[in-house]
């Protein structure tokens, strides 16, 4: 058995850490489930040993990790010895930092907000209000859509900060794969720079290979 265990969740985040670990060429065991009824079943949330029962969870050895930016910090650090995917240079180095901190603290954030208001808006409420409330919170949205857009028209390659994915690329695609997939908070606006870059993630090897062995769909 691998030392590297990726405890995997069907339709979920845990994509990011399977193109991770594939990009850094390191083996590892697979524990994998499909969700039911839409959520995680209890015994596998139990046996990751995630107190909050999400995923990714990674083990290395004895030492186990959760949050997906965590992961990908612990597993650059500690494996990325040559910079490939988090670049010593100090200027590259800060622009990967800030978009692997953008995937969830900002970019998701804001659409997954949109995605609970679809989920959980009061079924009492007038008409048009869920309406009303979509398309106000999808400002944020539409602003952090188009900063990624002109970030990878001003790239001097396919991916954010060059001709190879980067820990940028990682975090940033599953995030804005399901925005768009969502339509959570685009309101009709195309992005032909996300969906390029997109289709550019999906035809590494790496993301190939990390999707054949985990069974991973959005």
């Amino acid at each position: 058995m691998p030392p590297i265990t990726l405890w995997f969740l069907q339709s979920s985040r845990c994509i990011r850490t399977a193109w991770l670990l594939e990009e850094l060429n390191l083996p590892y065991n697979l524990k994998f489930s499909d969700r039911v009824n839409a959520r995680a079943p209890d015994e596998f949330r139990a046996a990751s040993g995630n107190p909050l029962g999400k995923f990714p969870t990674l083990q290395d050895g004895n030492l186990t990790i959760y949050e997906s930016g965590a992961i990908n910090d612990y597993l650059c650090e500690t494996y990325d010895k040559e910079g490939k995917l988090f670049p010593h240079d100090p200027k590259q180095r800060n622009k990967v930092r800030q978009w692997v901190h953008a995937a969830e603290a900002t970019v998701l954030l804001h659409a997954i907000a949109i995605y609970y208001a679809r989920s959980y808006f009061p079924k009492n409420a007038p008409a048009g209000a869920l309406e009303a409330t979509e398309k106000g919170m999808s400002a944020n949205v539409q602003a952090d859509l188009a900063w990624l857009e002109s970030e990878l028209s001003a790239s001097p390659g396919k991916f954010l900060c060059g001709d190879h994915p980067t820990a940028a690329d990682i975090m940033m695609q599953v995030s804005a794969e399901y925005i768009l997939k969502g339509k959570l908070g685009t309101q009709g606006k195309e992005y032909p720079m996300i969906e390029k870059w997109l289709e550019a993630c999906k035809e590494t090897e790496s993301y190939k290979r990390a999707v054949q062995k985990t069974g991973h769909k959005l």
